[in-house]
């Protein structure tokens, strides 16, 4: 087992910028910020042969009893119950404050390993200006500079000489079973309390706040021996009203995150019912070729004449994702959950299904003889055969004369054709027409 280490501190000391250089990521969201990180969020790191864990946690407050910073206190308690040694990183040029004395009295009660790591410490006289650090009662204070890298090889070897007995050198390249399934929508959809609900833990801060989540936070999971990476991605809403430098990061990482699925589930509120915003999300979903299921969360919150709008709104708004499998669920209640993994897992499928050559020009053979491409002029479409270009979204490469002038129209008929034979459910489906070179061209005068 990988031993695993947690940053705790108290806001903007630098955890997510430490965390970032011990996984030599640029995972976690760094800014000139307080309160920015507010997830655990797992990375993992290796020195030589060494590997480890690495948890990054929000700003720790061990006495709060209300609101978000509760929550957050929450997540670093849990996140240091995990760990098998404690990194506390406080602020070499702000000094101790009240807030570190608290941080480290909760962590001496625990008994658990600790290193005191002193970060923003470039340039400094170790012994005058880091002698104040003693008084945490924490032992001796590592000096560190996670923004230039300074120290860091001396505080991985501090953290985890002790518990670095000989590994079993692990593969590290990524699981190809393992499906990437990220959870996007619109800020205070859901999407926290969804992910909770299958881990069957508060893993994630889920609160009655639009923007809780500003992270893409990664969560291994396991369900009927398919294992998957749970994606909590932060709301995306209208460029209008992105104000915030961070939520602008946000947006990236969870454009990112999406652009990385192997399935994204997009959560649409019932309450609010289906909005431009949602649509723009599907459209970027749809424009990534990821492969798509549909979740209306808060279900049990509507009357029937809501739930109807709601309907009648995914029909017209969302007519391009057609293909894509619809759910009305509550996440909450635990209400409609089951058959959504079924509609993830035909998804994922179908998205990277294999589909051979003489199935594909047969297909397209027959459509050809039920349907002939409309005339353009002096020209007309001639298929001739097609294979597959790729998978995830699938793509059907079809050859033939003149087929620039075949119609989106055309390709849409041919879509349905293939999409029937192969039980193509949840993914985008992308048809390229590639014109044979006429050989004749270069004699013409």
């Amino acid at each position: 087992m990988k031993p695993v280490i947690a940053l705790v501190g108290r806001p903007n000391v630098g955890k997510s910028t430490l965390f970032n250089r011990l996984t030599k990521t640029r995972d976690a969201i760094v800014a000139d910020f307080a309160g920015l990180t507010r997830d655990r969020h797992y990375g993992n790191g290796k020195q030589g042969k060494l590997e480890y864990i690495v948890i990054d946690t929000g700003g720790f407050e061990p006495d709060a009893t209300t609101g978000i910073y509760k929550e957050m206190a929450r997540q670093t308690r849990q996140a240091v119950a995990e760990a098998d040694v404690v990194v506390f990183v406080v602020d070499a040029r702000a000094g101790v404050s009240a807030q570190d004395h608290d941080i480290a009295k909760y962590l001496r009660k625990l008994g658990k390993p600790c290193v005191l790591v002193a970060n923003k410490s470039e340039g400094m006289t170790q012994g005058l200006q880091l002698g104040e650090f003693f008084e945490l009662g924490l032992g001796e204070v590592v000096p560190v500079s996670a923004a230039h890298g300074q120290g860091i090889r001396t505080l991985v070897d501090l953290a985890l000489g002790p518990l670095a007995p000989a590994q079993d050198e692990e593969a590290t390249a990524q699981d190809p079973t393992v499906i990437k399934l990220s959870v996007a929508g619109r800020p205070n959809v859901g999407k926290s309390t969804l992910i909770n609900t299958w881990l069957g833990e508060e893993r994630l801060v889920a609160f009655d706040l639009p923007g809780t989540t500003r992270d893409a936070i990664s969560v291994p999971f396991e369900r009927h021996g398919q294992k998957f990476e749970l994606i909590d991605t932060a709301g995306l809403r209208r460029k209008g009203k992105v104000f915030e430098a961070v939520e602008k990061f946000s947006v990236v990482k969870t454009l990112q995150a999406i652009e990385g699925s192997s399935v994204v589930l997009l959560l649409i509120d019932a309450v609010q019912g289906v909005t431009d915003q949602d649509a723009h999300i599907a459209g970027y979903i749809l424009e990534s070729g990821r492969a798509v299921v549909v979740a209306v969360n808060k279900w049990d919150a509507v009357d029937e004449y809501q739930r109807e709008l709601v309907k009648r709104s995914l029909e017209t708004r969302m007519a391009f994702l057609k293909f894509a499998t619809v759910h009305f669920i509550s996440a909450q209640k635990r209400q409609g959950l089951g058959p959504l993994w079924d509609s993830i897992a035909l998804a994922h499928k179908s998205a990277n299904c294999k589909m051979p050559t003489p199935v594909l020009t047969r297909l397209l053979l027959e459509a050809v003889q039920f349907q002939t491409p409309k005339k353009t002029g002096m020209y007309r479409p001639k298929l001739r055969y097609a294979h597959q270009g790729g998978m995830n979204p699938p793509i059907i490469v079809v050859h033939g004369n003149s087929l620039e002038h075949v119609t989106e129209a055309y390709k849409r008929f041919l879509e349905g054709r293939f999409r029937k034979e192969f039980n193509l459910v949840g993914t985008p489906l992308r048809i390229e027409m590639k014109t044979s070179a006429n050989p004749y061209s270069e004699r013409e005068s």
